[in-house]
């Protein structure tokens, strides 16, 4: 049972993340919707997808430099489910 709770701890991380995201997104997406320019719509989706970009690299350097870290300490990393 304990072994779960990083599991389901990560899980909803990403959930909460993944649904703040998303409603910011469309947040700013509506806003440009509603002023009716579509130069403005596009800078609103550029800039997401910048975000979402900037994001999962951060994520991934975050996990790289995870793994290092644990590595170099000598910690235990098999997965023995």
């Amino acid at each position: 049972m304990v072994d779960w709770i990083p599991v389901v701890f990560f899980i909803f991380k990403f959930l909460v993340l993944g649904t703040g995201m998303f409603y910011a997104i469309k947040w700013h997406y509506d806003q440009g919707k509603k002023k009716g320019k579509e130069e403005e719509r596009r800078a609103v989706l550029r800039a997401s997808v910048k975000v979402v970009v900037g994001f999962v690299l951060t994520l991934l350097v975050l996990t790289f430099v995870t793994y290092i870290l644990a590595k170099t300490f000598g910690m235990d990393l098999n997965m023995n489910w």
